[in-house]
C-alpha cells in the first residue's frame, strides 16, 4: 500500500507541474490575442492542476491508520476526493459556458499568431502524452481519481485542438467562432464532470463486485479440503483494493465441530493470503449424507422451485426427518417480482406437491456471481 501512495502521489505532481506551466502559457497567450478560448482552456488547465493537489491530500488520508472511529480504515477518501475533483471540474465547465455566453452577445476583437498557434499544438501533444500516462498509471494502481484525471487530460487536448481550429479559420477565413468553440469546450467540461460524479458516488453506494473476482474467491474457499461449495458472498468495500466480507461454505454432517473449526480458518486465511480479502465471518451450511431419500427430495424441490420465474439457485439445502422440516435458500434475480411474492409463490408450490413438511426458506438476492 506503501509503494501504491508513492506511485500515485509522483504521478500526481507530475501531472500538477505540467498543467501549471500549461496553464501559464496558455493564459499568456490569451490574454495577448484576446480569445476567450484559450483563456478557458488555461483555467481548465489550472482546475486539473487542482485536481492533483486533491489526489494528493486523499491519498494520504486515505492511507491513515484505522482507528476507535472508523476501525476499518480511511480508504474511502478516495472516493470523496473523486467526487471533489468532479465537481471541480463540473463548476469550471458552468463557468466556461457562462462566460462563453457573454462573448458571443458582446463579441470581442481576437488577434491571433502563428506562434500562438505552434504553442498550443505543442500543449496538445503534451496533454496528449500527460493523460495517457496519468490513465495508466490510474488503471495498474486502481485509482479512481488518477484514471479520470487521465481521461480529463486527454479531452483537454481535444479541447485545446478546437481552440486551433478556431484560429486557423480566423486567420483563413477572417470569421470568429472562438465564442461558439468555447461553449462547445464548457459542454465537454460539464459532460466529464457529470460522468466522474455519476461513477464516484456510484462507488459509494456500493456496487456490485466484478464477476472474475468474486468467482476466484469461492474457488479459493471450495479448494479447502472439507468445503463442498461455497455461497452467500457478500464484500463491502471500504476503498480500492480492501475488501472486508462474509461467505457461507457446505459442509458434511459427518464432521466434528473441530473439523468445521479447522476448515472455517483455512478458507479465512486462504482467502486473505491469495485475495487481501478478510471474511470477518464463515457461516455453514450442512448437507444431509447418510440418506438417500435426500437426494431425492432435493431434486424434486430444485426442480419446482426452479420452474418459478425470477429464482436463480438453491443452496443450504437441509432436511431435519424428526420433525419434518426443510431448510433451504434460494436466490432471486433482480429483475424478479419482490420477494414476499417469490416467496409465497415456493410456500404454496411446495405445499401442494410435497405437503409432507415445512418448510423454511431464506430468500437470497443476486449479490454476488
Amino acid at each position: 500500500m506503501e509503494k501504491r501512495e508513492k506511485e500515485i502521489i509522483k504521478t500526481s505532481t507530475i501531472g500538477i507541474i505540467t498543467n501549471c506551466f500549461l496553464a501559464l502559457f496558455k493564459a499568456i497567450i490569451g490574454v495577448l490575442t484576446n480569445s476567450i478560448a484559450i483563456i478557458l482552456d488555461a483555467v481548465n488547465n489550472l482546475s486539473d492542476a487542482v485536481s492533483s493537489i486533491i489526489t494528493i491530500v486523499g491519498t494520504k488520508l486515505a492511507n491513515k491508520e484505522p482507528d476507535k472511529k472508523h476501525p476499518l480504515g480511511y480508504g474511502r477518501v478516495e472516493y470523496l476526493s473523486a467526487t471533489i475533483i468532479a465537481s471541480i471540474v463540473l463548476y469550471a465547465g458552468i463557468a466556461s459556458f457562462v462566460e462563453s455566453i457573454k462573448k458571443i452577445i458582446s463579441p470581442a476583437k481576437t488577434t491571433y499568431s502563428y506562434l500562438s498557434i505552434i504553442i498550443i499544438f505543442v500543449a496538445v501533444i503534451v496533454k496528449i502524452i500527460l493523460g495517457k500516462y496519468v490513465k495508466k498509471k490510474g488503471e495498474l494502481l486502481n485509482s479512481d481519481s488518477l484514471i479520470a484525471s487521465g481521461v480529463d487530460a486527454i479531452f483537454d487536448a481535444i479541447i485545446s485542438a478546437s481552440t486551433i481550429i478556431a484560429a486557423l479559420v480566423f486567420i483563413f477565413l477572417k470569421i470568429s467562432i472562438e465564442a461558439y468553440v468555447g461553449v462547445i469546450i464548457s459542454v465537454i467540461i460539464v459532460k466529464s464532470g457529470i460522468e466522474i460524479l455519476k461513477e464516484t458516488i456510484s462507488k459509494i453506494l456500493g456496487e456490485r463486485i466484478e464477476a472474475s473476482f468474486t468467482k476466484d474467491i469461492k474457488k479459493t474457499a471450495n479448494s479447502i479440503d472439507g468445503v463442498e461449495g461455497a455461497y452467500d458472498l457478500i464484500l463491502h468495500n471500504y476503498g480500492p483494493d480492501k475488501f472486508i466480507g462474509s461467505i457461507h461454505v457446505e459442509v458434511k454432517d459427518t464432521l466434528t465441530a473441530k473439523d468445521i473449526d479447522r476448515i472455517t480458518r483455512k478458507v479465512h486465511d486462504k482467502v486473505l493470503e491469495k485475495h487481501n480479502v478478510f471474511l470477518e465471518g464463515v457461516g455453514i451450511y450442512v448437507i444431509n449424507t447418510k440418506d438417500e431419500d435426500v437426494i431425492n427430495l432435493q431434486r424434486q424441490i430444485v426442480k419446482l422451485v426452479r420452474s418459478i420465474e425470477g429464482t436463480l439457485q438453491i443452496h443450504g439445502f437441509y432436511v431435519d426427518f424428526d420433525k419434518k422440516i426443510v431448510y433451504f435458500d434460494t436466490v432471486i434475480s433482480y429483475d424478479a417480482k419482490s420477494k414476499k411474492t417469490i416467496l409465497q409463490e415456493i410456500k404454496e408450490i411446495l405445499e401442494k406437491e410435497i405437503p409432507d413438511y415445512t418448510y423454511v426458506i431464506n430468500i437470497d438476492r443476486n449479490i454476488s456471481d
